[in-house]
């Protein structure tokens, strides 16, 4: 997958989530926890964007770390709305598969980028 697909499929995720909120009773508690949802899922893509503008591999890693914690912290907030009974876990289903693999390709790139700045340190 290629970084404009990427992106792409992070504001899906983003949208998602928004459309998620946006259908969650209007309690208190699913208030909250749509905010927290809210505020993470959307953190994936705008974090993604920012790595991609990246200065240095440095600068891309710590970045790509950041979108890694958002993405899995959204896993988190679904997991406590199923789990308090606020959705079921069929209707979030697809959101934290797609969240989940997000987190996997994240933290491959994670490890292709260490490798290659390592690879790069033992040639000098």
């Amino acid at each position: 997958m290629n970084e404009q697909e990427f992106k792409k499929r992070t504001k899906q995720l983003a949208l998602r989530v928004i459309e998620l909120v946006e259908q969650l009773p209007k309690t208190r508690t699913a208030d909250i926890l749509g905010r927290q949802l809210i505020r993470s899922g959307t953190s994936v893509g705008a974090n993604y964007r920012s790595a991609c503008r990246g200065k240095s591999t440095a600068d891309v890693l710590s970045k790509l770390a950041i979108v890694e914690e958002e993405a899995d912290e959204t896993i988190y907030w679904l997991e406590l709305l199923v789990e308090a009974k606020i959705v079921t876990e069929i209707e979030v289903a697809e959101l934290m598969k797609e969240t989940n693999e997000i987190v996997a390709m994240i933290v491959a790139s994670i490890k292709t980028l260490r490798g290659r700045r390592q690879n790069v340190t033992k040639l000098r």
